[in-house]
């Protein structure tokens, strides 16, 4: 049997902060279900309520299907696994994390292809965008869709691969001005994969050769950003000692054309903090430990105690007392002007600075304060009401720039700028 799809019928799965956009956007052109299996997710978009404001809720009730009775596209939203079988394409979006041992945590995407697998027909296709490590698709998705199913990959059902590339917060770099790698199990599907992608992409889409080399060309992409992040940042750790300022170098620096000018700063967030371990476990299942991918990796997950550490001799160093100082955090969110908290770093300075026995609060008009909670166990503040010993800016939104930070700040008062977006004269140092 042969794939010949003429008629894409879409289902997401997993609706945040990249399958929503994804769905609304094959929506203006196919049938697609947002599928998830979180009720309370599902029922917010039913409301046409984004609250990860990824998608305006305009957006969103333009092209539901309710909205639109007699259109051939249109978007239906649901949790119910039993709908999954009135579709032929299937997109799995899930997230995927690494566990407390900085491995790979397959569980959301084995879990979403075993569900797959039981509602999976003949002629029928999927479509990871899942970051994984190169082989994963072929090694762990497949067997488990064809053991749950009892079809017959390549035969009865087909795969491919597209990495997602969404850009949490981003307005500009938005789903369709971002061009698409794709791949497919067989010349054949790699066409109708990259024609379905083809067709939603304004930017245009690139067909990988296998779903492997898909695969590694997203690990990559953010092991490449993440080693570049960390030289700046053991590059600050050096500077700090000879009391130079590292954007000063690098302003320096950059007036060469083929200067790279990446800034030193904490690096969390769904991709970059994650993605290099993916890499990095495959390479050690290979029997090759990748010395500059993890070495990178410690330098920046060392940031935040750098930083918090630095705050501490600084207040020391004007007679400040540490035990029961108070400190505010500017931002919990992974990114500035984005609401996505997952692996945020900022955390490390929170802890770091309760090791000291400061009294720590954090402030993010951003960070859905319920999430926060029960990602971190971090209550934050909903408004500055107090006066502080130490103020860190650990996010640069732009809400934060224009506050009157010196107004909150006691005398002999510390203030890091981790973003080096304030102005020189009221910071005592940044990275």
């Amino acid at each position: 049997m042969e794939e010949n799809f003429t008629d894409h019928k879409i289902a997401i799965i997993g609706l945040g902060y990249v399958g929503l956009p994804l769905a609304v956007e094959f929506a203006k052109k196919y049938q697609v279900l947002g599928f998830d299996t979180n009720v309370n997710r599902v029922n917010e978009l039913n409301a046409a309520n984004d609250v990860l404001n990824e998608v305006e809720s305009a957006d969103i009730r333009l092209i539901m299907a309710d909205s639109r009775p007699d259109a051939l596209e249109g978007l239906k939203f649901s949790a119910e696994q039993d709908q999954l079988k009135n579709y032929n394409t299937y997109i799995v979006t899930v997230p995927t994390p690494i566990d407390q041992f900085k491995a790979p945590n397959l569980d959301p995407l084995l879990n979403a292809t075993e569900m797959l697998g039981s509602v999976l027909k003949k002629g029928d296709l999927v479509i990871y965008e899942s970051t994984v490590y190169p082989g994963c698709t072929e090694e762990e998705c497949i067997p488990l869709l064809e053991k749950a199913s009892g079809l017959k990959f390549n035969n009865d059902f087909f795969v491919g691969y597209s990495p997602e590339r969404i850009n949490p917060g981003d307005k500009i770099n938005t789903l369709t001005k971002i061009k698409k790698v794709t791949s497919g199990s067989t010349p054949q599907v790699a066409e109708s994969v990259d024609k379905l992608y083809a067709s939603i992409i304004e930017a245009g889409t690139h067909k990988a050769p296998s779903i492997k080399v898909a695969e590694a060309s997203k690990a990559i992409e953010n092991a490449q950003r993440d080693v570049n992040i960390s030289f700046v940042n053991e590059l600050a750790l050096i500077f700090d000692r000879m009391n130079i300022d590292t954007n000063d170098v690098l302003d320096a620096a950059a007036t060469k054309w083929n200067f790279l000018r990446y800034r030193p700063g904490l690096v969390g967030g769904h991709c970059i903090g994650v993605d290099p371990y993916y890499l990095a476990h495959k390479a050690q299942s290979l029997g090759y430990h990748p010395e500059v991918i993890l070495s990178g990796r410690r330098v920046n997950d060392n940031m935040g105690v750098f930083v918090a550490n630095k705050v501490v001799k600084l207040l020391i160093n004007k007679g400040k007392n540490i035990a029961n100082a108070r400190a505010l955090i500017l931002g919990i969110t992974f990114k500035e002007n984005c609401a996505d908290i997952r692996n945020s770093r900022v955390v490390d300075i929170y802890h770091e600075l309760c090791e000291f026995k400061m009294k720590v609060d954090v402030y993010d008009p951003l960070a859905n304060a319920k999430k926060v909670k029960e990602e971190y166990d971090i209550n934050i503040q909903d408004n500055i009401d107090k006066v502080y010993d130490a103020i860190v800016l650990a996010v640069a939104h732009d809400n934060f720039k224009s506050l009157d930070l010196v107004s909150y700040l006691s005398e002999n008062g510390v203030i890091f700028d981790s973003k080096a977006v304030l102005p020189r004269n009221i910071v005592d140092a940044r990275l």
